[in-house]
């Protein structure tokens, strides 16, 4: 399963939130008022070339770019406000790729703030999924969806939407590692 951090769900008829770090504890659409999810401050010491690869992942991972300062003619500190489900999916897989292995980061917890999430829920032969069941930005449920290659359901404010569904045909391939030929009726 992917990781997962803690969000405060705020319950219709409840002064205390529900903590769920799991997205099948996520209590149903119509008990749900609002989400939170965490955010972080996220520090990065990089050589100055990478600069404008590094603010683009950040800001597509749905970051805010805060400071940047020359530690020297080489070296720079860029601090960015982030919410922490980002981070902790592959952010640190792609700086290092990004930046050729050269940046470094460290992040601290901010606050909570709210979230506009949604439940993805994996179907494998019409069978809902636990285990690969995720929570996501309401911007990235169908992208992630699609990239498990299943039928996306994600459950949000105003009920259930099914996205996609694949139905590509299973190619099974031989020894060889080639795929089948389909022959037509009255072919050897």
């Amino acid at each position: 399963s992917a990781p997962s951090v803690e969000y405060r769900v705020k319950l219709l008829h409840s002064d205390e939130p529900v903590i769920v770090d799991n997205p099948s504890e996520l209590p149903e659409i119509g008990a749900i008022e609002a989400i939170s999810e965490p955010w972080v401050r996220v520090k990065i010491v990089t050589p100055s070339s990478y600069i404008g690869a590094l603010i683009e992942l950040a800001t597509n991972r749905r970051g805010a770019f805060e400071i940047m300062e020359y530690l020297d003619p080489q070296r720079v500190l860029l601090s960015f406000e982030l919410p922490l489900a980002e981070v902790v999916m592959d952010f640190f897989d792609k700086l290092k790729s990004v930046s050729r292995g050269y940046a470094s980061m460290d992040y601290e917890f901010k606050e909570y703030r709210a979230a506009d999430v949604v439940k993805v829920d994996m179907l494998i032969n019409g069978d809902r999924v636990d285990a690969l069941s995720v929570i996501v930005h309401r911007a990235n449920a169908t992208h992630r969806g699609r990239d498990a290659g299943a039928v996306l359901v994600h459950r949000a404010g105003h009920g259930t939407r099914q996205a996609q569904r694949d139905r590509s045909p299973q190619r099974h391939r031989g020894a060889t590692g080639r795929a089948p030929r389909h022959r037509g009726a009255g072919e050897p």
